[in-house]
């Protein structure tokens, strides 16, 4: 794979990436998917930055 399908564009899915690392970390309990979820949201992301998250995160 290469290091550019891992790096997302845009400073919202950057952000959204950080928060959701941290979020899984910080909280084993809670399921990726709700996780994602609520990155979602937050981050106010576009459906193809959504996609992104789900491919990559679940």
């Amino acid at each position: 794979m290469a290091t550019e399908e891992l790096l997302p564009e845009g400073d919202r899915l950057r952000k959204a990436v950080k928060w959701l690392s941290t979020m899984v970390k910080e909280h084993p309990e809670k399921s990726r998917k709700e996780i994602i979820l609520e990155a979602e949201v937050r981050f106010d992301l576009s459906p193809k930055e959504c996609e992104f998250l789900q491919k990559r995160f679940l």
